[in-house]
């Protein structure tokens, strides 16, 4: 059987690209701090990484390396455990 030379593609029913909306990327925070700083006695520090729902940034929008991400989530899980943050 001859191969199928198509040039163009056909065309999608379903295409959902565009009808959606384009979503506004968050603002991505730049923040120059020590390693030490990561201290869950730093609320102000702490709350710079958290959204006004309550939930933890991932590492996408804070630029850590792995393994600061991971102590920063140890300082704020923490500091909710002692009641110094929501």
């Amino acid at each position: 059987m001859p191969r199928k030379t198509h040039t163009e593609k056909p065309e999608r029913r379903g295409q959902r690209r565009g009808m959606m909306e384009t979503r506004t990327p968050r603002p991505k925070p730049k923040i120059d701090f020590i390693a030490d700083a990561l201290d869950y006695k730093n609320t102000n520090l702490l709350r710079q990484y958290v959204t006004d729902q309550g939930r933890i940034l991932p590492r996408k929008y804070t630029n850590m390396p792995a393994h600061y991400q991971r102590r920063l989530t140890r300082a704020i899980k923490r500091a909710r455990q002692m009641l110094l943050m929501k």
